[in-house]
Protein backbone atom coordinates (compact mmCIF):
# COMPACT_ATOMS: atom_id res chain seq x y z
CA UNK A 1 0.00 0.00 0.00
CA UNK A 2 1.33 3.49 -0.83
CA UNK A 3 0.88 6.72 0.75
CA UNK A 4 -0.02 9.28 -1.76
CA UNK A 5 -0.05 12.92 -1.89
CA UNK A 6 -1.71 14.70 -5.07
CA UNK A 7 -2.06 18.50 -5.89
CA UNK A 8 -5.24 19.27 -7.73
CA UNK A 9 -6.23 22.79 -9.20
CA UNK A 10 -8.66 24.37 -11.43
CA UNK A 11 -9.41 27.82 -12.53
CA UNK A 12 -12.47 27.29 -15.14
CA UNK A 13 -15.60 26.46 -14.09
CA UNK A 14 -16.80 26.14 -10.52
CA UNK A 15 -13.34 25.49 -9.09
CA UNK A 16 -14.12 24.63 -6.04
CA UNK A 17 -16.59 21.80 -6.95
CA UNK A 18 -13.91 20.30 -9.40
CA UNK A 19 -11.63 19.84 -6.35
CA UNK A 20 -14.20 18.47 -4.28
CA UNK A 21 -14.69 15.79 -7.10
CA UNK A 22 -11.77 14.35 -6.77
CA UNK A 23 -12.19 13.99 -2.77
CA UNK A 24 -15.69 12.66 -3.53
CA UNK A 25 -14.28 10.01 -6.17
CA UNK A 26 -10.75 9.16 -3.63
CA UNK A 27 -13.27 8.71 -0.58
CA UNK A 28 -12.22 6.29 2.05
CA UNK A 29 -9.01 6.20 0.57
CA UNK A 30 -8.62 10.42 1.58
CA UNK A 31 -6.54 10.64 5.00
CA UNK A 32 -5.89 14.39 4.55
CA UNK A 33 -7.90 16.99 2.81
CA UNK A 34 -5.77 20.76 2.85
CA UNK A 35 -7.40 23.82 3.42
CA UNK A 36 -8.11 25.41 -0.39
CA UNK A 37 -5.77 28.27 -1.59
CA UNK A 38 -5.99 30.92 -4.26
CA UNK A 39 -3.05 31.18 -6.52
CA UNK A 40 -1.67 33.15 -9.73
CA UNK A 41 -1.19 30.69 -12.78
CA UNK A 42 2.10 29.61 -12.84
CA UNK A 43 3.35 29.84 -16.88
CA UNK A 44 3.38 31.87 -19.54
CA UNK A 45 0.06 31.57 -20.30
CA UNK A 46 -2.50 34.50 -18.96
CA UNK A 47 -5.34 33.15 -17.36
CA UNK A 48 -7.81 33.44 -14.28
CA UNK A 49 -6.03 32.77 -10.54
CA UNK A 50 -6.87 29.03 -9.42
CA UNK A 51 -8.06 27.40 -6.33
CA UNK A 52 -5.22 24.13 -5.25
CA UNK A 53 -5.07 22.34 -2.32
CA UNK A 54 -3.30 18.49 -1.52
CA UNK A 55 -5.02 15.95 -0.80
CA UNK A 56 -3.29 12.81 1.27
CA UNK A 57 -4.87 9.41 0.43
CA UNK A 58 -3.62 5.78 0.87
CA UNK A 59 -4.43 2.99 -1.36
CA UNK A 60 -2.89 1.36 -4.63
CA UNK A 61 0.32 1.28 -6.47
CA UNK A 62 1.78 5.14 -8.02
CA UNK A 63 0.88 3.95 -11.25
CA UNK A 64 -2.65 3.22 -10.38
CA UNK A 65 -2.46 6.48 -8.62
CA UNK A 66 -1.56 8.15 -12.26
CA UNK A 67 -4.63 6.74 -13.55
CA UNK A 68 -6.80 7.89 -11.19
CA UNK A 69 -5.38 11.51 -11.99
CA UNK A 70 -6.22 11.21 -15.60
CA UNK A 71 -9.41 9.77 -15.02
CA UNK A 72 -10.37 12.05 -12.85
CA UNK A 73 -9.56 14.98 -15.14
CA UNK A 74 -11.02 13.39 -17.57
CA UNK A 75 -14.41 13.29 -15.89
CA UNK A 76 -13.98 16.95 -15.49
CA UNK A 77 -13.63 17.40 -19.38
CA UNK A 78 -10.07 18.57 -19.16
CA UNK A 79 -8.61 19.68 -22.79
CA UNK A 80 -4.95 19.55 -23.08
CA UNK A 81 -4.80 21.80 -25.62
CA UNK A 82 -2.41 23.62 -24.07
CA UNK A 83 0.79 23.57 -22.20
CA UNK A 84 0.34 25.43 -18.68
CA UNK A 85 -3.11 26.78 -19.82
CA UNK A 86 -6.04 27.18 -18.17
CA UNK A 87 -8.19 23.82 -17.12
CA UNK A 88 -10.82 22.22 -15.38
CA UNK A 89 -8.89 20.09 -12.94
CA UNK A 90 -5.22 19.58 -12.64
CA UNK A 91 -4.60 16.40 -11.03
CA UNK A 92 -0.78 16.08 -10.36
CA UNK A 93 0.91 12.92 -7.99
CA UNK A 94 3.45 14.78 -6.36
CA UNK A 95 4.94 12.18 -4.14
CA UNK A 96 4.31 8.28 -3.12
CA UNK A 97 5.70 6.35 -0.24
CA UNK A 98 5.38 2.79 0.20
CA UNK A 99 4.09 2.20 3.72
CA UNK A 100 1.67 4.61 5.69
CA UNK A 101 3.42 5.48 8.37
CA UNK A 102 5.18 8.47 7.75
CA UNK A 103 7.89 8.56 10.07
CA UNK A 104 8.97 4.77 8.47
CA UNK A 105 7.74 4.87 5.19
CA UNK A 106 9.98 4.79 1.95
CA UNK A 107 10.01 7.33 -0.81
CA UNK A 108 9.25 5.72 -4.20
CA UNK A 109 11.47 7.16 -6.56
CA UNK A 110 10.94 6.71 -10.16
CA UNK A 111 12.39 8.25 -14.21
CA UNK A 112 9.50 6.78 -15.76
CA UNK A 113 9.16 8.76 -18.92
CA UNK A 114 5.11 8.65 -18.04
CA UNK A 115 5.19 8.99 -14.04
CA UNK A 116 8.55 10.64 -12.48
CA UNK A 117 8.61 10.61 -8.71
CA UNK A 118 8.84 12.81 -7.07
CA UNK A 119 7.01 15.07 -9.19
CA UNK A 120 9.90 17.17 -11.18
CA UNK A 121 9.03 20.65 -9.72
CA UNK A 122 7.18 20.45 -7.29
CA UNK A 123 9.71 21.86 -5.17
CA UNK A 124 9.77 24.85 -6.81
CA UNK A 125 6.31 25.80 -6.44
CA UNK A 126 4.40 27.23 -3.11
CA UNK A 127 0.85 25.93 -4.33
CA UNK A 128 1.79 22.89 -3.45
CA UNK A 129 4.01 23.35 -0.63
CA UNK A 130 1.93 25.80 1.33
CA UNK A 131 -1.03 23.45 0.88
CA UNK A 132 0.71 20.03 2.14
CA UNK A 133 2.80 21.64 4.78
CA UNK A 134 -1.05 22.93 5.98
CA UNK A 135 -1.86 18.63 6.38
CA UNK A 136 1.39 16.94 7.16
CA UNK A 137 4.00 19.83 8.77
CA UNK A 138 6.77 17.33 9.01
CA UNK A 139 6.22 16.36 5.42
CA UNK A 140 9.59 15.70 3.43
CA UNK A 141 10.89 15.14 -0.30
CA UNK A 142 13.75 14.22 -2.17
CA UNK A 143 15.12 16.67 -4.29
CA UNK A 144 18.41 15.78 -6.33
CA UNK A 145 18.94 12.93 -4.08
CA UNK A 146 18.67 14.29 -1.06
CA UNK A 147 15.85 14.15 1.34
CA UNK A 148 14.89 17.55 2.26
CA UNK A 149 11.99 18.96 4.72
CA UNK A 150 8.93 20.51 2.44
CA UNK A 151 9.51 23.19 5.36
CA UNK A 152 12.77 24.06 4.24
CA UNK A 153 11.81 24.06 0.45
CA UNK A 154 9.05 26.69 0.63
CA UNK A 155 11.73 28.87 2.66
CA UNK A 156 14.03 28.92 -0.38
CA UNK A 157 11.08 30.44 -2.80
CA UNK A 158 10.90 33.66 -3.49
CA UNK A 159 8.38 35.96 -0.69
CA UNK A 160 6.71 37.38 -3.85
CA UNK A 161 6.37 33.31 -4.98
CA UNK A 162 5.09 32.01 -1.53
CA UNK A 163 3.22 35.59 -0.86
CA UNK A 164 1.11 34.36 -3.70
CA UNK A 165 -0.77 31.41 -1.97
CA UNK A 166 -3.71 32.97 -0.14
CA UNK A 167 -5.86 31.02 1.90
CA UNK A 168 -9.57 31.14 0.95
CA UNK A 169 -12.65 30.49 3.32
CA UNK A 170 -13.87 27.36 1.25
CA UNK A 171 -13.12 24.31 2.56
CA UNK A 172 -13.42 20.71 1.23
CA UNK A 173 -14.93 18.01 2.92
CA UNK A 174 -13.49 14.59 3.44
CA UNK A 175 -15.42 11.33 3.88
CA UNK A 176 -17.74 10.90 6.64
CA UNK A 177 -16.66 7.87 8.70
Amino acid sequence: MTRAVLSIGSNLGDRLAHLQSVVDALGTDVVGVSPVYQTAPWGPVPQADFLNAVVVAEGGEPREWLAVAHRLEQSAERMRAERWGPRTLDVDVISCRQGVDLEFSVEILSDDADLTLPHPRAYQRAFVLVPWLAIEPDAVLTVDGQVRPVADLLARLEPVERDGVRRTDDALTGPVS
